[in-house]
């Protein structure tokens, strides 16, 4: 027997609540199209059978996302981080000096960089550091700190007091999701305090992430960007998705496929975290 429209409906707030984070009765109500009144019986009902929780004003998943570690991440949306990467390598110039955050975006990143000459890149993230260790032309600082074994990244006081010491001609972070308002969303504080002092060492900020992290919040923990930062996406993106960042004054940039930026022999491998 078929699901009847509000089973339907509800099956989707609780999609929605799990991937996304918390959903407002508002937000919800436009979504759908229904009233106030019946988001608000289909929440009450999804709460008794122990599927949500209620919050002020909406609800949210009853048990967190999972994060996925880097070695699950790194094949998915493959084309588009690649692209994303290729791109963002042409943004760096000979003689800078960039930072790179940990996660397989930035990851792929490093690993255009290989070939760049007269560069300077310091790093949390050991995707990064396995990429350009045996690159002489690239001289690598690495901001040791704790190692968070699920994002392969330092993080902690120790990542931050090296951080502090240096500044940066361009910063190049990741994300578990982005949204225009919210900055980057993740899951560990960790992250997002030092994601915060990443932006504010760099004279340009960029946020490596594929179309499906766009106005994703799975998680609770966030880093504030600041005015003038730059979003790097893919053009699967949609028009909305992107209308929500340039209204706020975000620069986005949607890359092409990588068939149509002339790579006829297909992509390189994404690099694997060490251990692989």
């Amino acid at each position: 027997m078929p699901p009847t429209a509000s089973q339907a409906r509800r099956e989707e707030i609780l999609r929605l609540a799990t991937t996304t984070g918390l959903a407002s009765v508002d937000e919800l109500s436009q979504r759908f199209g229904v009233t106030a009144s019946t988001i608000r019986r289909d929440l009450a009902r999804l709460t008794a059978d122990g599927r949500l929780a209620r919050t002020y004003g909406g609800a949210m998943a009853l048990t967190a996302h999972p994060e996925a570690s880097l070695r699950q991440r790194t094949g998915e949306a493959y084309a588009q981080k690649r692209a994303i990467a290729r791109w963002a390598a042409a943004e760096v110039q000979p003689g800078e000096t960039v930072l790179l955050d940990a996660g397989s975006t930035v990851g792929a990143l490093a690993h255009e960089l290989r070939t760049a000459r007269d560069l300077t890149v310091a790093t949390t993230g050991l995707t990064a550091l396995h990429e350009l260790a045996d690159v002489e032309s690239v001289h690598v600082e690495c901001l040791g700190g704790t190692l968070r074994p699920l994002s392969q990244a330092f993080v902690g006081p120790l990542t931050e007091a090296a951080l502090e010491r240096m500044t940066f001609d361009r910063v190049f972070l990741s994300a578990d999701g982005v949204t225009a308002d919210g900055g980057i969303n993740e899951a560990d504080l960790r992250q997002t305090r030092l994601k915060e002092l990443m932006a504010r060492r760099a004279a340009r900020v960029y946020v490596l992430a594929h179309a499906e992290k766009l106005g994703r919040a799975p998680f609770h923990a966030w880093a504030a960007l600041p005015p003038g930062w730059t979003l790097v996406t893919h053009r699967a993106a949609s028009e909305a998705q992107v209308s929500a960042f340039t209204g706020r004054g975000v620069r986005v940039v949607r890359v092409e496929p990588l068939e149509e930026l002339g790579d006829p022999e297909g992509p390189d491998p994404l690099p694997h975290p060490p251990g692989d």
